[in-house]
């Protein structure tokens, strides 16, 4: 049996998230050079709860059956990215209407206290779709001057959100692990 050192040993991620495929053409591009989560295997999304609580073989089954109760209480919805915008270090596309992403962050919050979304630093939550997560803001204005040069006319990408998706990192690779539907 081969052992592995601590540095090898990778810690566990989770999140809940709403895939957004329609915007994968548009986005992916920019994603893959300036979102490090892309290259570790995150499409395009919204995220609802990161990071998410651990989830292991003894809570998997509650866990799930916690989920699938709680997002079958909110409708399935349409929503559209029309624009993009910024946080320091962010470009990102904003959907509209972004109350039911709103209402599905909180309710997530509200179920599982121990798992507050970004670990609870920012006292309101945006719902977004990253484009671009850089540190140096001017390599931000180049790519936002890119991005707003590719999007004309492409722009806005009309979504339906059916489920919110469980992924998780295990080993270095984002994996999808269940989707819980939103009520039909």
């Amino acid at each position: 049996m081969q052992t592995r050192s601590k540095s090898q040993i990778m810690k566990y991620e989770s999140a809940l998230v709403v895939l957004v495929p329609e915007a994968e053409p548009l986005v992916n591009p920019f994603r893959q050079e300036f979102d490090p989560s892309a290259a570790q295997g995150v499409p395009a999304h919204i995220t609802i709860n990161y990071p998410f609580q651990a989830i292991t073989d003894k809570s998997r089954q509650q866990v799930y059956a916690s989920l699938e109760a709680l997002f079958k209480g909110f409708q399935a919805y349409e929503y559209s990215l029309k624009e993009n915008r910024r946080f320091p270090g962010v470009l990102y596309l904003a959907p509209e209407p972004e109350q039911p992403f709103k209402e599905l962050i909180q309710a997530v919050a509200n179920r599982f206290p121990e798992s507050p979304p970004y670990e609870g630093v920012f006292d309101e939550v945006i719902p977004h779709l990253t484009v671009a997560d850089v540190e140096e803001e001017a390599v931000l204005d180049r790519v936002s001057f890119d991005f707003t040069a590719i999007s004309r006319g492409r722009l806005p990408v009309h979504s339906r959100a059916n489920a919110v998706c469980l992924l998780d990192n295990r080993e270095g690779l984002w994996k999808h692990r269940k989707a819980f539907p939103l009520r039909v």
